[in-house]
């Protein structure tokens, strides 16, 4: 079951407790502007979402500024390459005045909202276009990162146009035959005018070479932290079409009784559902699907009834509730009153004494994220915490969200990536087992009555 509180050994002042618990990349007066180069349709918007993504998982703040949107709110929409033939001057104005105001927009998030890393998502074709960002960011005082994607496969790009490109606001109500032959003839546009990343001239900048999809990796001047966990997530990640599936242990004897934490075995219920998830799982016919767990008797249990190979991660073990693990809520309320309403009051980022936080916990996942994206079929059985958090990371979602996302027993999630995100289909098992979802307290101050900070626990025996 998920920690939900923590606690102390008496009541203490009122006090503030400090919360940056984990171990994420800081930046002073330098943030990074990551900069796509590349060919259409050769996977940047793709590269972008997923970088954004995962650096906002791992606590470092980032936005996308994709230049297409702005071509596209200054222009509207249309359905003819004709826009980007570099002799079309009046479209060129256009086109380099959106490079600036997407520049200006990135200067005032930097400024204004305190990022650390913009992606600048455009085609950045030219050796002109990318002098401009580089003197912009020396101006600013920005490091550069170039993520230069190269594709010359024919398959690699019919594929990406018919998923991506084709539903694109630029072909609304074309036909897609035509609208597909229109967007090949944008790509020779380019072609025109396309100048690479030279590994001679270009010595100097921070970059890394994506060919073919991850088929090869060329990677130059890396220069901090955070350029060297970028470039570590583009070699891990892949398009090949496959489903992660996630659940929960079993119910344990714990869940039972609304004890957080521990390491006690399944229930009966629990013990119904590992067999169950079993026969799921034979269901699907997954070729070479691999099945993890953590070091916890309930994963345990639940894998081991599968009747197949499984890995054993500890980082998968469910958050550690410190002095409050095996304790009710009821518990806690009582003894720690303070420390229940601290932990009501920023969930994510309260550590529990002698134990973690949510913080803590997505910066132990990380390894494991980074494993399934180099995966293709995985079954993952964990914990209510530590599901949470992977899930955050599939569906984007904001630190203030994920501890309260809803992971309930016996129920399997199938994640399926696409395109820009992942698709998620819940399949319950049927059988019944405890709720041990709690939702935030509308009242969070220290000096609440017990009754409301008890409000949302779910029932148990």
């Amino acid at each position: 079951m998920d920690a939900e509180q923590s606690a102390t050994p008496a009541r203490r002042p009122r006090r503030v407790r400090c919360v940056s618990t984990a171990s994420v990349p800081q930046f002073t007066n330098s943030p990074t502007m990551i900069v796509m180069v590349g060919l259409p349709a050769r996977g940047k918007t793709f590269i972008s979402k997923k970088l954004t993504r995962y650096l906002n998982w791992i606590g470092v703040t980032t936005k996308v500024f994709n230049v297409g949107q702005y071509r596209r709110d200054a222009a509207g929409s249309y359905n003819s390459f004709e826009f980007f033939r570099p002799d079309n001057s009046e479209a060129m104005k256009i086109r380099r005045a959106c490079a600036v105001a997407a520049l200006k927009d990135v200067c005032d998030y930097f400024t204004r909202a305190l990022g650390q890393v913009v992606v600048f998502d455009a085609t950045n074709t030219t050796a002109e276009r990318r002098d401009v960002i580089l003197g912009f960011a020396k101006d600013n005082g920005y490091k550069v990162f170039f993520v230069e994607s190269i594709c010359d496969d024919p398959e690699i790009i019919a594929e990406n146009i018919k998923q991506v490109k084709l539903s694109s606001p630029d072909y609304t109500d074309c036909d897609k035959e035509e609208a597909a032959a229109d967007f090949l003839k944008r790509i020779e546009c380019y072609k025109m005018t396309y100048v690479p990343l030279d590994d001679s001239k270009d010595r100097n900048l921070s970059y890394i070479k994506i060919f073919d999809v991850g088929s090869r990796y060329l990677v130059n001047r890396v220069q901090d932290h955070i350029q060297s966990r970028i470039v570590y997530y583009l070699m891990n990640i892949h398009v090949t079409p496959r489903s992660i599936y996630l659940c929960r242990h079993g119910e344990s004897e714990l869940n039972l009784v609304g004890r957080i934490g521990g390491d006690s075995g399944l229930s009966p219920r629990g013990a119904k559902f590992a067999s169950a998830l079993g026969a799921y799982m034979r269901g699907q016919s997954i070729r070479d699907l691999k099945v993890w767990a953590s070091h916890m008797k309930r994963t345990i249990q639940t894998a081991e009834a599968l009747g197949v190979q499984y890995e054993q991660w500890k980082a998968l073990n469910e958050i550690d509730a410190g002095v409050c693990e095996e304790m009710t809520y009821e518990e806690i309320q009582e003894n720690c009153p303070e420390e229940f309403a601290l932990r009501d009051q920023n969930k994510y980022r309260y550590r529990y004494p002698k134990g973690e936080s949510y913080e803590d916990l997505v910066q132990r996942l990380e390894p494991v994220i980074m494993e399934l994206e180099r995966q293709e079929n995985v079954l993952v059985i964990c914990h209510q915490a530590v599901m949470r958090c992977l899930l955050a990371y599939f569906l984007d979602k904001i630190a203030d969200e994920l501890p309260y996302l809803k992971c309930p027993l016996h129920t399997v999630l199938k994640l399926t990536p696409v395109a820009y995100g992942c698709k998620v289909e819940s399949i319950s098992l049927n059988i019944e087992a405890v709720n041990t979802h709690r939702d935030k307290p509308e009242n969070v101050d220290v000096d609440r009555e017990p009754a409301e900070a008890l409000e949302t626990v779910p029932d148990h025996i």
